[in-house]
């Protein structure tokens, strides 16, 4: 069976200060999991590949600016999301978006990881089709027409599949507890 979990602290620690040996290892380990996350969010296979690779060179260039080791996994997969947002705006030469607003607080940062980390983790449950539909449409922004061409489904296929994978979200949002920061769920 496969380690899916994360690269520990010593091994991200080792990178951060230069072993050559420690950073090829940081980035095989980190791959599988920037390369599920990568197909979640990108349009299309191919795209998904390219960003994971760009994740893992910005990884190999720039462990050392890591400032805490346990931060890897919420940094690569920032990377990895910008890296499908830049895709995206490149094929469709879209202007920037304007920039979140500042985070109040180091608590509520913490929370909206957490709710992100679960949104994605229900997005990365749906069946493949309705993912592709739901991620086109929602979160990169497509119109429903040029979701449908892209997918090579009719618009009301394109449609049901958008309803589909929307009320699976909903339901399992609604019925999985909420993790808090502290590590214990919570049913808000």
């Amino acid at each position: 069976m496969t380690d899916l979990s994360w690269p520990d602290e010593q091994m991200i620690r080792a990178a951060r200060e230069g072993d050559a040996a420690a950073i090829t290892t940081l980035v095989s380990d980190s791959y599988p999991h920037v390369r599920r996350f990568a197909h979640t969010l990108c349009a299309s296979a191919e795209d998904a590949e390219d960003a994971a690779q760009e994740a893992l060179i910005i990884l190999y260039r720039k462990i050392g600016t890591l400032r805490a080791s346990g931060a890897l996994a919420s940094w690569m997969f920032r990377i990895v999301r910008n890296e499908c947002l830049r895709q995206w705006r490149t094929m469709t030469r879209q202007p920037e978006p304007i920039p979140d607003s500042a985070v109040a607080s180091a608590e509520e940062e913490a929370v909206r990881r957490l709710e992100a980390g679960r949104v994605a983790a229900v997005i990365a449950a749906l069946p493949a089709d309705q993912r592709r539909v739901l991620i086109m449409r929602d979160v990169q922004g497509y119109s429903g027409r040029m979701v449908a061409g892209v997918l090579g489904l009719s618009v009301a296929a394109m449609k049901s599949r958008l309803h589909r994978a929307r009320a699976t979200v909903q339901h399992e949002l609604r019925n999985t507890p909420r993790p808090n920061p502290e590590g214990s769920e919570r049913n808000d």
